[in-house]
């Protein structure tokens, strides 16, 4: 089995040293209940990055990715009491985001 990663890094890479930008981006009111797909090449180009993900159940956070699949893109979660935790999520659970 392989090691966890430590609270610093996950296997693709680094969480982010700080919070993510204070202001929500807006969606984009056209986009809402639009059936689509992402592609692991369009959020290929957020890795790295601070990026705010909208999920198809309604939730949505901001995301740091650092490793993406053909399914899934792995990364760190932010939570405002606990902070960035590791995490994956599936690429079709994803309905928009939008990376700084």
């Amino acid at each position: 089995m392989p090691p966890f990663p430590n609270q610093n890094t996950g296997p693709g890479g680094a969480m982010p040293a700080g919070p993510p930008p204070s202001a929500t981006p807006q969606r984009n009111a056209q986009t809402r209940g639009a059936t689509k797909m992402v592609s692991p090449g369009s959020i290929n180009n957020c890795i790295g990055r601070f990026t705010y993900v909208w999920l198809s159940n309604g939730q949505e956070f901001w995301f740091f990715p650092v490793q993406v699949w053909f399914n899934s893109v792995a990364g760190f979660r932010w939570d405002r009491r606990f902070g960035w935790s590791y995490t994956g999520i599936s690429l079709n659970r994803i309905d928009m985001f939008t990376c700084t």
